[in-house]
C-alpha cells in the first residue's frame, strides 16, 4: 500500500509536530515561563525576627533572578503552622513559596494540633542556611568540658537547673536530647524567649543553657560565660575552637535550626528545579553570604531529595525526644 495515498489525519500530524518541537503540553509552557506573576513569599513569623530578616535578604535577589516581584507575607502565629497551612492550601504552581524554619516542621507538629502534615503536603526546594546552638554555662560552673559537666551534673543528683527559651522550643529539645544521651537529670526552667533566658544565665539564676550561638558568643568572649560545645555536625566557622557535642563523646548528636524553601506538593518538578537553581546561585553571591553570616548563620545547601531526608531524620529524632521526655505544652 502506498502511504502517500493515505495521509495521516490532521490531529496525528499536529501531535507529531508538537513532540518533535519539544512543546508537548501546556505544562511545558507553564514551567518554562515561570514565574508568570508576583510570587507570594510566606514567612511564619512577624517582621523583625531572624526568619523575616532572611526573607528580606532573599526576596529582592530572587526577584532579580526570576523576573517577578517576591512579595513577603508575614503570617506569624502557632509556631509557623499558619504559614505552613497557607502554602499547603495554595495552587501547586510555585507562585506561593514558604520560607520554612526547622521548628515549624520538626517540633511544632509534635506539640500542637496542626492542620497540615508537612511531609505529605509540602515539597522541599532547597535547604539554605543553618544555625547552631551552644551548650553554655555560667563562668562560675566548675566544668571546662562536656565530660566534666556531665560528671558535675551526676554528682549533684538532679539539683542543677537549665534554662530554655520555652517549652517545646529547639533549645528545650536539644537539652532533653543531651540529658537522654548523657544519662543525667537537669531541672527545666522555661523562659519566655531567648532574651530572658540569656539574662538568667548571665545572672547565674540558672547555670546552664543550650542557647543561640550568635547571641551568647559575645559573652563567652568576655569571660562571663563558658562554651562547652556546639550542637552541629561540624565546628562553627565563627568559633572553630569550640568542639561539637558529637566529638565530645556523644557521636551522632546533632541539633540545628535551619531555613529553607518549600512549596505545595504536586508543584511541577521543572518549577521546583528552577527555584532550586536560582536559590543556589543566590547563595553563591558574596554579598548574600556576608549578610547571612552577619546573622550568625552558616550556608548549608541541600538539594530537594537530601533536604527531604534531612527533615525525616530530624523529625524521627524529635519524636523520640518528645515522647521520651514526656514533653507537653499546657
Amino acid at each position: 500500500m502506498n502511504p502517500a495515498a493515505h495521509p495521516l489525519p490532521a490531529w496525528v500530524s499536529a501531535a507529531v509536530l508538537l513532540v518533535a518541537t519539544g512543546f508537548s503540553s501546556p505544562l511545558a509552557a507553564q514551567t518554562s515561563s515561570y514565574p508568570e506573576r508576583p510570587v507570594r513569599f510566606v514567612v511564619g513569623f512577624p517582621p523583625g525576627g531572624a526568619t523575616d530578616t532572611l526573607a528580606r535578604i532573599f526576596a529582592p535577589r530572587l526577584q532579580s533572578a526570576l523576573g517577578q516581584p517576591w512579595v513577603i507575607d508575614n503570617r506569624g502565629g502557632a509556631g509557623g503552622a499558619i504559614a505552613t497551612e497557607i502554602v499547603a492550601r495554595s495552587n501547586p504552581d510555585g507562585h506561593t513559596v514558604l520560607l520554612v524554619v526547622s521548628s515549624s516542621i520538626t517540633s511544632t507538629p509534635l506539640l500542637y494540633k496542626v492542620a497540615v502534615n508537612a511531609e505529605r503536603e509540602l515539597e522541599p526546594v532547597v535547604l539554605m542556611t543553618t544555625a547552631q546552638y551552644m551548650l553554655t554555662v555560667h563562668a562560675s560552673v566548675k566544668a571546662q568540658s562536656v565530660r566534666e559537666f556531665v560528671d558535675l551534673a551526676k554528682a549533684q543528683q538532679g539539683k542543677m537547673n537549665y534554662a530554655s527559651t520555652g517549652i517545646g522550643t529547639p533549645q528545650h529539645l536539644a537539652a532533653e536530647l543531651f540529658k537522654m544521651r548523657a544519662g543525667i537529670y537537669l531541672n527545666h526552667v522555661p523562659y519566655k524567649g531567648g532574651g530572658p533566658a540569656s539574662v538568667a544565665l548571665l545572672g547565674n539564676e540558672v547555670p546552664v543553657m543550650f542557647g543561640s550561638l550568635p547571641a551568647l558568643l559575645q559573652h563567652v568572649r568576655t569571660g562571663r560565660l563558658r562554651a562547652l560545645a556546639v550542637t552541629g555536625p561540624n565546628r562553627a566557622a565563627v568559633a572553630p575552637d569550640i568542639p561539637t557535642v558529637a566529638e565530645s563523646g556523644y557521636d551522632g548528636f546533632e541539633i540545628t535550626s535551619w531555613y529553607g524553601l518549600m512549596v505545595r506538593t504536586q508543584t511541577p518538578a521543572a518549577i521546583v528545579d528552577k527555584l532550586h537553581r536560582a536559590s543556589v546561585a543566590l547563595l553563591q553571591q558574596q554579598e548574600v553570604r556576608d549578610a547571612i553570616q552577619r546573622e550568625g548563620l552558616e550556608i548549608t545547601i541541600k538539594e530537594p531529595q537530601a533536604f527531604a531526608r534531612h527533615i525525616k531524620s530530624e523529625l524521627d529524632v524529635m519524636t523520640k525526644v518528645v515522647k521520651g521526655a514526656k514533653i507537653r505544652v499546657n
